[in-house]
């Protein structure tokens, strides 16, 4: 699931626990993007506010940008 997100495509953490058959496991899939080191694109999936990754926020930000994805206010704005 993780590694089919596509360049441009953002997810929520609970969006993916979901898919993955975990609804409500929001936190350990941030837990393990946390720990991946790179293997997912970690970028790709927001809080379910839009909210970028705590301490990440500049290059989740930039990663997103380059993607076409439109950032405001450190939150993107999904429709």
């Amino acid at each position: 699931m993780l590694g089919a997100i596509g360049p441009g495509d953002v997810l929520t953490y609970g969006e993916v626990a979901a898919e993955a058959g975990r609804p409500g496991a929001a936190r350990a899939v941030g837990t393990l993007l946390r720990n991946s080191d790179g293997a997912f694109p970690w970028w790709r999936v927001v809080s379910a506010s839009g909210r970028l990754a705590p301490g990440h926020e500049a290059e989740q930000e930039r990663l997103l940008r380059c993607e076409g994805v439109e950032v405001c206010d450190g939150r993107v704005s999904r429709q």
